[in-house]
């Protein structure tokens, strides 16, 4: 039984260059658009989630307001928050932990990597630990003594026909999420690739914690997917294109794209 999936924008900033998106490139000062995505796995009425953005409080903070609440950007594809009871967090940067405490009695799942990433010495460092929220990681080790975190170290199979895969990178513990679909084999890759340039002419983002498992990253996702089509990336607004949309800043993707990336 394969699982429908949907990618769900949140927030987005267009006020920003190619300098911030990709190392080494000639067109540093060209507009690149960036999106904000969650992403919702269900089958049989169990409700995996994939991320949960951030808040408006912490957008504000950071000046990256969000469109919707994330809560109610999910209303249309069923369940209540507190429905939800498993997250699957590719790693805990503020966009994609920024949510965890709107979804009270999920239980998480986490690369025991990043965890002490997130909570270890590299934290003294100022511009690693610029995408981290305090409070965020807080919320996480909340789940933790509550018993409500479950750590994987590497490759891991969270449900039938869903697997976690450890690439690294960007964050020390980043995950990619491999999911069996209608279309094939579905490779979430959050933030292992923001942009399809990244992974298909492997061009590395700039905010990055080791390079060197970023690249190879990129052909992990490649095997991971049964077509680079099926690759999802992080940040693309091009995903918008890619996949139809079914509600407002909704988009299906199970059923694969309408056509394939360049």
């Amino acid at each position: 039984m394969t699982w429908t999936v949907h990618a769900v924008k949140y927030a987005e900033r267009n006020a920003r260059t190619r300098r911030g998106s990709f190392l080494f490139d000639d067109n540093h000062d060209q507009p690149h658009a960036l999106d904000y995505f969650m992403w919702m796995l269900e089958k049989d009425g169990r409700y995996n989630l994939v991320d949960t953005g951030y808040d408006a409080e912490e957008g504000a903070a950071r000046g990256r307001p969000i469109a919707i609440d994330p809560r109610e950007a999910l209303k249309s594809l069923g369940p209540t928050a507190e429905a939800i009871d498993e997250v699957i967090v590719t790693h805990l940067h503020y966009d994609q932990a920024g949510g965890l405490h709107l979804f009270p009695n999920a239980k998480l799942h986490l690369q025991a990597a990043e965890i002490a990433y997130a909570t270890g010495p590299c934290m003294c460092h100022g511009p690693l630990k610029a995408l981290f929220t305090a409070d965020h990681i807080c919320e996480a080790i909340k789940r933790l003594y509550s018993g409500r975190v479950i750590f994987h170290e590497g490759e891991a199979e969270v449900a039938k026909g869903v697997t976690v895969h450890h690439i690294g990178g960007h964050s020390r513990g980043l995950q990619a999420v491999r999911v069996l679909t209608e279309a094939g084999w579905l490779c979430l890759a959050s933030d292992a690739a923001h942009y399809y340039e990244n992974v298909l002419e492997n061009r590395p983002f700039p905010i990055v914690v080791d390079l060197e498992d970023m690249m190879a990253g990129f052909f992990t996702l490649r095997r991971l997917a049964s077509r680079p089509g099926l690759i999802v990336l992080g940040h693309d607004p091009l995903v918008r294109e890619l996949f139809p949309e079914v509600h407002p800043g909704i988009h299906r993707l199970d059923q694969g794209p309408l056509k394939e990336p360049d």
